[in-house]
């Protein structure tokens, strides 16, 4: 689902590319273009870890002491258990965020 945008916004997310001048891009040199795939997926990934990570610590915020008996370093557990819950839900397909990030940097390079 696309969140609605203002249209002084829209050129900006629009690839300036046609879908043919990509596609003679990544013909040039199939195993760049493979790698910068691979690579800007990591990055989006990376991306929706933080943010689900930063979620779920507000999630957490104020909920009882759970497991770890509120003793001195219950919110350093806390952070680590969260961080983990961010990767796990990344690792098992993510909320999309990735999806969507990884579609606008690519276009962004292609752009260049």
């Amino acid at each position: 689902m696309t969140p609605s945008l203002t249209p002084s916004l829209m050129p900006a997310l629009t690839p300036a590319l046609s879908p043919s001048a990509i596609s003679a891009l990544a013909s040039k040199n199939p195993n760049a273009a493979a790698a910068n795939a691979a690579k800007t997926r990591g990055v989006a990934e990376e991306f929706e870890t933080v943010f689900l990570n930063s979620m779920f610590q507000q999630m957490f915020a104020n909920v009882g002491q759970g497991p770890f008996s509120g003793g001195p370093g219950a919110s350093m557990w806390r952070s680590f258990l969260t961080e983990e819950y961010a990767k796990s839900f990344v690792k098992s397909g993510g909320i999309g965020i990735a999806d969507h990030v990884q579609r606008e940097l690519l276009a962004r390079q292609e752009v260049r």
